[in-house]
């Protein structure tokens, strides 16, 4: 078992800033891919960052690439989601999840195990 607790959300103004954090706890955490997906009211969630347990690569959906940096501290099993220059469309509870496999990144049938989400807001 993984269990994942996220931090950081809250409410922004537009162009502004958060750090998003997700620490786990339970099994090794330096073996799992670790994404971050979002979900805004009546839509479907949707992948918006991850980061491979195997090469250290990230990848991005193309709505948050260049505004998004997700990084991962082995030693403390945390990832973060560093994110700037928040738009209005941004709004929506941010989800980290942990993926044992390097592959199906955007896929949340991959991840096995999920946190309870943290809010973003973004006001205009």
């Amino acid at each position: 078992q993984v269990q994942l607790v996220e931090s950081g959300g809250g409410l922004v103004q537009a162009g502004g800033s958060l750090r998003l954090s997700c620490i786990a706890s339970g099994r090794t955490f330096s073996s799992y891919t670790m994404g971050w997906f979002r979900q805004a009211p009546g839509k479907e969630r949707e992948f918006v960052a991850a980061i491979t347990w195997s090469t250290i690569t990230p990848y991005y959906a193309d709505s948050v690439k260049g505004r998004f940096t997700i990084s991962r501290d082995n030693a403390k099993n945390t990832v973060y989601l560093q994110m700037n220059s928040l738009k209005p469309e941004d709004t929506a509870v941010y989800y980290c999840a942990a993926n044992p496999k390097d592959y199906g990144l955007a896929n949340t049938q991959y991840y096995d195990y999920w946190g309870q989400g943290t809010q973003v807001t973004v006001s205009s």
